[in-house]
């Protein structure tokens, strides 16, 4: 049987960005399978998708080098007999495990001067190609072809069974429809829409008649406790309680999703779920959540995107001016189209 190995992103919201990719390698070669090399961190999310049969895991950290580490990982792919690779982080250093492993056929970007690790180069045109989705997606396809559009739809397995347990362990009430926010963003502060605003939805919503549940991990729970303190207890802090194959579950649940731009907005448009989506320090027109139900938030001030980890010029309007009631309009937009 042939089989490839993706190189993921190191972070969930570009390993979901990455599944049209996937879905192009499945259909080019029906039969092939493929693994996904990963950190622990991402493993769930590429566990979940149809199209990755196994996800090896990395000994790696963000920025560790480890060359013998990286060299005792290639050696023992090697037996698994990989005829291709697809490495999608840019880094020199995410390339020396398919290298090391031998893997005939190496694709990716130039990156950090990659020539000789990577045999299949693409050189990025970053007009031709503004959303991140569509970049690793060409690399499904002959360097020298145009891009093809549209790109395939991403989704991803709820476990069910999973699903009931977690409900049960946690004692979450499902008699009242469920609106997820998720106030939390791994890269910086920059992207975090504020606590205060966060709260004033939670109340809004709470009053209108539903169970709001706060999703990220165990580092998002100071946010997600302030925000409960600010909203009198209108929400349900689930930040570092649940795994993130559990969040995956208990977010399928969700009539509506409100988040930053982070990996769990990536998740809810993989789930099929409307999605509000918040953007800041970022770009709706760089990483998008692939939905068509999504409605993308931005005052577009003129200092934004910035991409920085926090505000460069203190004043942080790009979020700090987006207030709760916009947001809670594009909710209403939403429930309206699913009516």
């Amino acid at each position: 049987m042939s089989r490839t190995l993706v190189v993921a992103p190191n972070w969930i919201g570009d390993a979901l960005l990455a599944q049209p990719l996937f879905s192009r390698l499945r259909e080019a070669r029906p039969g092939e399978r493929i693994d996904a090399l990963a950190p622990p961190w991402t493993a769930p999310v590429l566990g979940r998708m149809p199209e990755i049969d196994e996800v090896i895991q990395v000994p790696f950290n963000h920025g560790e080098l480890k060359i013998a580490a990286r060299w005792r990982l290639g050696r023992r792919l090697k037996e698994r007999g990989f005829s291709r690779a697809v490495v999608l982080p840019n880094s020199w250093k995410s390339a020396l495990v398919p290298f090391f492993a031998g893997i005939p056929e190496r694709i990716g970007f130039v990156g950090e001067a990659r020539y000789g690790l990577l045999n299949v180069v693409h050189k990025l045109d970053e007009k031709a190609l503004p959303l991140m989705a569509e970049r690793y997606a060409k690399l499904a396809e002959d360097p020298s072809e145009p891009p093809q559009r549209p790109l395939p739809r991403v989704r991803l397995r709820v476990d069910e069974a999973n699903l009931i347990i977690t409900i049960g362990r946690l004692g979450l009430d499902r008699s009242r429809p469920v609106i997820a926010l998720c106030p939390g963003a791994e890269y910086g502060p920059a992207k975090r829409w504020p606590t205060r605003h966060f709260a004033a939805l939670a109340r809004q919503l709470q009053a209108r008649g539903n169970a709001v549940w706060l999703f990220g991990s165990e580092k998002d729970r100071p946010v997600a406790d302030e925000i409960v303190a600010l909203s009198d207890d209108a929400c349900v802090n689930l930040c570092g309680r649940t795994n993130l194959a559990a969040a995956i579950d208990l977010m399928s649940v969700a009539r509506c999703v409100v988040s930053n731009d982070s990996g769990l907005m990536h998740i809810a448009a993989a789930l099929g779920r409307p999605i509000v989506a918040l953007y800041g320090s970022s770009s709706p027109t760089h990483t998008p959540p692939l939905s068509r139900n999504a409605r993308l938030v931005t005052l577009n001030v003129e200092c934004s995107p910035c991409y920085q980890r926090e505000c460069p010029l203190g004043h942080f309007k790009c979020m700090d001016d987006l207030e709760p009631q916009r947001v809670m309009a594009e909710i209403e937009k939403l429930e309206t189209t699913a009516a």
